[in-house]
This record gives C-alpha cells, structure tokens and sequence, in this order.
C-alpha cells in the first residue's frame, strides 16, 4: 500500500455508494435518511447535477439551533455551498488538505461533472493508519530480513 495513494485507490476499497437527497426534501427526511443509512452526509442532486452537501453539521446549526422545523425547512435552504470537491486522481493529502482548509468533513469525488463517489475524513484517515502499518511491516521485514 502506498502512502501517497489516491482518492481512486479509497473508492476502490470503500465502493462508490452515494446517497443523495433531492432540494426540496425536508431536513427531517435528510435526517431520517442518514440515520437510516448510518451516513453523517448526503449529496443533494437535481437532475443529475450536484448541488451541494447536507450534513449533520448543517441540520444542528442551521436548524435546530435556529429553532426551525427541520419538517418544514428544505434541504436546498441549508446546504453547504459553494461545493467543495475533489477528483479520484487526488492525492488523499490534497484532501485532507482541502477539507482542513475548508472546514468540511465529506468530499464529493467528481470526474468532469460526474458524480463517481464521496469520501470523509474517516475515510481518508482509516486509509493513512492502513498505509502507514503496511509501510511499517514493510520496513519490520526488511530490517529482520524475513
């Protein structure tokens, strides 16, 4: 494994599931749908087209801490724009960079305007630990010679 790996490389072993909400969902069918997916985010597309990103960052501080209704406020009031994103030929670093810069926690992956897949900072995380203990191994194996 390489540490230097790509976002392509991450997709590849995660799969490339997306979970999309449309605009004019409400927050609490956003919220319904991640819990039901076990997800801290949806892409929200319209006709094919990328529009933003809902979190449960969104829903809390600009919903629930507005003391609006999350059955009548729309997705397309609170999502997080503009969209920040990345392709799968980034590097994991130039994403965990670009979320760190942005303060986002989910990257849409897109090739042109296609939407190939979404990774999260635990995604790009789990996949530095997973390299970094391979690299070890490596080293471990050529000290001893085995």
């Amino acid at each position: 494994m390489n540490i230097s790996g790509t976002v392509s490389t991450i997709l590849n072993q995660k799969g490339r599931q997306v979970y999309s909400i449309l605009p004019d969902a409400t927050v609490f069918e956003a919220i319904q749908l991640m819990a039901e997916k076990n997800v801290g985010a949806l892409l929200v597309v319209s006709e094919h087209r990328l529009l933003g990103v809902i979190s449960e960052r969104d829903y809390t501080r600009k919903v629930a801490l507005k003391g609006k209704s999350s059955r009548e406020t729309k997705v397309l009031e609170i999502i997080s724009s503009p969209i920040v994103s990345a392709t799968p030929g980034h590097s994991v670093e130039e994403c965990m960079r670009l979320m760190t810069n942005n303060r986002v926690r989910h990257l849409p992956i897109l090739e042109g305007e296609k939407l190939v897949g979404i990774v999260s900072i635990g995604d790009l995380v789990n996949w530095t630990i997973s390299a970094q203990d391979a690299a070890i191994e490596q080293l471990k194996s050529y000290i001893t010679g085995l």
